[in-house]
Formats: C-alpha cells, structure tokens, sequence
C-alpha cells in the first residue's frame, strides 16, 4: 500500500515487534524512527525512510511506531529539526534550509511535536543548517536548535547527535571541535560510528574541554543525569532481555 496507508495501530504493533527483535538482539536502544516529512523529491537519503510527504500522517504513524518501539527498547526521532527537504545527502556534504520558522513550525516539526508526546526517550540532530535558527551552524552544533527542541517542543529526553563522522561535520568543522561544540550546545551523546582514529579525537577534545572549561562541568552533568535516567528506563542485562524475548513479552 501506499506510504501512510496503513492503520496507526498496524504500525504501533510493527513498532513493538521490532523493538523485541532490537532487544533480543541484546541491544536497550533501536536509533528509530526516521520522523522527517518527504516533502522533496530530490532528497537523495530521506526518501522511503519517510512515512510520508505529509506532516501530519508522518506524525501520526510516527507516534505509533514510537509506542511500539518504546514498549521495548528505547527509540529515538530523527533527524531534527528535519533533513526532508534537502536535496544534498549530510553524509557527503553540508545541506542548508532557509526556511522561515514559521515553514518549520507547520510541517517539519510538526512529527518531532507527536514524537515527544508519545513518550520518545532520544531525539538525533541532524547535520543541516537552518537559516532562522543559527545561520552557518549546523543543528547538531548549535544552541538554538537545541533550545527549541528542550522548550518550545518540550523535550526531556536525551539528545544524541547524529554520527560527527559524515562529512557535513568530519570536512566542515571537524570532529573533535564539532563534538566540543555539540556538547556545549545541549546535546548529550555522540555517534562516532566508524574510526578508532575519530573516536579518540573525540573524547581527547572533549577532556580538554572540560579541564579548560570551555565546557563547564554542571553541562557534563546534565548529560550524564539524562543518560543514567534512559539506561534506568531501558537497559536490562542481555540474559534477562534473551529470557523476554524468548517468553513472548
């Protein structure tokens, strides 16, 4: 059937088999579900990732999709603000959008509104700049597009970037500094998805942050608190996630 067809209960029972599948695997948290509304047709990476070209189907299916997986593992919305209407792929470039934030408020944030009312645990940024919001940053880096996902959307949960290794950040701003500035920013994991090289570069710039006090400790804090809260919530020990899985829960 077509994109959006299908019933919000269909999709919220996929949701929870899916996320016992994720668990089963041993895995607490499942980086879905893609929440970005399709709404170009010359994106080359969101595409059928997308429940729809429409915002409020993809916050409808979205939500279910949430519930489901959230009965489970932890799941996690992406790629806000919104990476639908793009037409350049973030793992190979720097994709800008220069829509007003009126534009945004009526259709890409519409879903990531429906996400944090279903209860989602994690919401990704993505690597694209958004004019109105911080003109030359991309959303993982800045403050703002943080701020409007902890106030106006009303998000709680914990923040993780999307992987700093794609080369919107890795040729742009690099990685080391990007991760400085995302943590700054308000965001409280980071992917660095590929090379030991990267990770390392990572982590050494961010204990150089903190010791220099570029970013100050009460923020680490913060991240820490949000990430021991989620693994409160979702992290069970592989053997007992086996055991559930096995018995149907």
């Amino acid at each position: 059937p077509e994109r959006g067809t299908k019933p919000a209960d269909e999709v919220r029972e996929t949701g929870r088999r899916l996320g016992a599948e994720v668990r089963g695997a041993g895995f607490d948290i499942d980086l879905a579900p893609v929440v970005d509304v399709d709404s170009n047709p010359a994106n080359p990476v969101i595409g059928e990732r997308s429940f729809s070209r429409d915002p409020a189907v993809v916050a409808r299916l979205g939500a279910a999709m949430i519930e489901g997986l959230e009965r489970e593992v932890a799941a996690c919305a992406k790629h806000f603000p919104g990476h639908g209407d793009t037409d350049t792929d973030s793992h190979y470039d720097l994709p800008r959008l220069a829509h007003a934030l009126d534009r945004l408020r009526a259709c890409e944030l519409v879903p990531f509104k429906a996400a944090v009312e279903a209860g989602v645990s994690c919401v990704m940024t993505t690597h694209v700049v958004f004019d109105a919001l911080d003109p030359g940053v991309a959303a993982t880096m800045s403050a703002p597009a943080i701020a409007l996902l902890r106030g106006e959307i009303g998000f709680g949960g914990v923040c993780v970037s999307d992987c700093l290794e794609m080369k919107a950040i890795s040729e742009h701003f690099g990685c080391g500094n990007a991760a400085v500035r995302a943590v700054a920013a308000g965001v409280d994991a980071l992917l660095v998805s590929h090379t030991p090289k990267a990770q390392h570069e990572v982590v050494e710039a961010l204990a150089r942050a903190l010791v220099d006090g570029a970013i100050p400790e009460s923020r680490f804090t913060e991240a820490r608190t949000r990430l021991s809260r989620l693994a409160a919530r979702h992290a069970r020990p592989v053997a007992t996630a086996r055991e559930q899985a096995s018995s149907g829960r």
